[in-house]
């Protein structure tokens, strides 16, 4: 057993390694069927590793994944949660329009593992062998272009809502939280997403406790507005992002001019939660209008392989 940080300053995980010498199957299969509670440890991953899923990324760090499969399952007081992941590592150059396909073996192996539910591209610099499973760093003055927008939207982020004329004058979240009734019900909240955004060319993501609305734009950027709704505080959170390669433009959404500094605000009833959408909608609209096109001609096009997440 080694115990060694995930990254520099950070808590020790403990790993029971198995370098140079297979595992049972039937023991990877009793260990699969859950972590008992009487352990002394609440959570545990089986990383499987093979040379068809690429070249290892973060080599001797037992708190990464390697290239392969990995199996997670944990309890907590609220329950138990399994997971299953994978990672490959692909060559592509920028000017490709599709990522390689992958090998037979590897397709074979998330055939028999079911549908695959989500994905998440991480790019790498091709000048170097990365490290780290993180991002590529943009152009230095990509970069350095792309944060002056960022910063001057933030900077007038007051006059921007002005202009975007939201259609409905909400007052200050604290006085909101002051004289809401606990227990009002919201109703369904994706159909209302739909019908705001979907004219925008937004599809949107999820069920309860938070939502994801993606649209791309002509320059392959990923526009993504985030949504947590608060499984249990019952408030609204909001971001504006849009996603280049090695970059993230980021913005808040506030839900009014007067709601401005809060970061969390009380969605309430039905007829709230319908002024809230309605609000972000027409913010949303307006940063299209502007903020989006400024970050574009900012960074440039991005590769048509490139999707964030999907």
């Amino acid at each position: 057993m080694t115990s060694s940080p995930a990254f520099p300053g950070g808590l020790p995980i403990r790993r029971i390694a198995h370098d140079d010498e297979a595992v049972p199957f039937p023991t990877l299969l009793a260990i699969a069927t859950g972590v008992p509670k009487s352990f002394p440890f609440h959570s545990f991953t089986i990383q499987l590793h093979s040379a068809a899923f690429g070249e290892s990324v973060q080599p001797n760090h037992p708190g990464g994944m390697m290239p392969g499969v990995m199996v997670g399952d944990s309890w907590w007081v609220n329950g138990r949660v399994r997971s299953l992941s994978a990672l490959t590592v692909v060559d592509a150059e920028a000017a490709d329009k599709k990522l390689p396909p992958l090998p037979e073996a590897v397709v074979a192996i998330f055939a028999a593992c079911g549908k695959v539910k989500s994905t998440v591209q991480v790019p790498f610099p091709s000048s170097s062998a990365p490290t780290a499973v993180q991002a590529a760093a943009p152009d230095p003055e990509v970069a350095q272009a792309v944060r002056a927008v960022i910063l001057d939207y933030r900077a007038r982020l007051a006059d921007i809502v002005d202009r975007a004329a939201l259609p409905h004058d909400l007052p200050p979240a604290l006085e909101v939280l002051q004289s809401t009734p606990l227990g009002q019900p919201t109703g369904p909240k994706k159909p209302v997403l739909v019908r705001a955004f979907k004219p925008l060319g937004y599809d949107c993501h999820g069920e309860s406790g938070t939502f994801t609305l993606r649209r791309r734009t002509p320059g392959n950027l990923t526009v993504q507005i985030s949504l947590d709704v608060g499984t249990w505080s019952r408030s609204l959170t909001a971001m504006f992002q849009v996603h280049g390669l090695g970059f993230r433009a980021t913005l808040p959404l506030p839900v009014s001019r007067r709601a401005m500094g809060s970061a969390q605000y009380p969605i309430g009833d039905a007829d709230r939660w319908q002024q809230l959408v309605d609000n972000l909608a027409a913010l949303v609209a307006e940063l299209e209008r502007t903020f989006v096109p400024a970050v574009e001609a900012a960074s440039g096009p991005a590769p048509e392989w490139y999707k964030p997440e999907s």
